[in-house]
């Protein structure tokens, strides 16, 4: 099982994507549990600031970081040393503290399996302009960035880590094999699917679907999402380890534009 602690400023943005699908059947089985922090209720002070105008001028709110410290130690049970968390973390026997911005590393497929390895996680979420640098310092092991460009938030981007995560932990998904396939799994993309019936408005499928010869289908996906992967993620192919007649085909493919 994995636990997600989530620090937020609006917990209530987490209710209907947690609530249905996967993530819900994930819950119910005991897989994940996910638990919502209102960061707002460990600021300091009668009306609870979380934010605040930055030191130098300039336009936009910071996130304080007062309240995001007071959340991660009550949560944890700790004091976070002047050094930094990083300290305690690698010790070992702490969960990971990822912050949500579009400055982290980009999560990708090898991120998510990762992550799923661990018994719990950390997710801050930043809003306004920013978060104050502190929090990036010395309590963030790592930061994380669903693409490049900038939400409103890091609630959105909460969600996707969480679900990413959650559908690669053991016993989620029905079919253990079913996540081997994936687009970016294999780091390719994954090859076309049908589904009956045969042939719907005069479009038909693939004759080998209906072959029965598995070893042709399985060569016939390879080559399919290879030759999507060229269309349309050629920068994909530069990392992987391509098999002889993998580059064999492709190269009839580049032959034949």
């Amino acid at each position: 099982m994995i636990r997600f602690d989530i620090l937020t400023l609006f917990p209530e943005m987490f209710d209907g994507p947690f609530e249905a699908s996967i993530i819900k059947r994930a819950q119910e089985g005991g897989f994940v549990e996910i638990a919502l922090h209102n960061i707002r209720d460990y600021a300091p002070g009668k009306h609870r600031v979380t934010d605040d105008t930055p030191y130098g001028g300039g336009g936009g709110m910071i996130m304080k970081p007062e309240p995001i410290f007071n959340a991660v130690e009550a949560i944890l049970g700790l004091t976070v040393p002047d050094e930094g968390y990083a300290t305690l973390y690698a010790q070992g026997g702490y969960p990971p503290i990822i912050l949500l911005t579009p400055q982290g590393r980009l999560l990708k497929q090898p991120v998510a399996r990762s992550l799923a390895t661990v018994d719990r996680l950390l997710l801050i979420c930043g809003r306004y302009e920013g978060i104050d640098e502190r929090v990036r310092h010395y309590l963030a092991t790592d930061e994380l960035s669903i693409g490049d460009y900038v939400l409103s938030g890091g609630e959105l981007a909460a969600m996707i880590v969480v679900d990413a995560v959650t559908r690669l932990v053991p016993g989620v998904l029905g079919d253990a094999a079913a996540t081997a396939k994936d687009s970016h799994s294999a780091g390719l993309l994954e090859h076309p699917h049908y589904t009956r019936p045969a042939e719907y408005r005069g479009h038909g499928i693939p004759d080998i679907l209906l072959s029965g010869h598995h070893a042709r289908l399985e060569v016939w996906r390879r080559q399919q999402s290879l030759l999507r992967t060229l269309k349309r993620r050629p920068d994909l192919l530069a990392s992987l380890e391509l098999s002889q007649s993998d580059r064999d085909f492709l190269a009839q493919q580049e032959e034949g534009d």
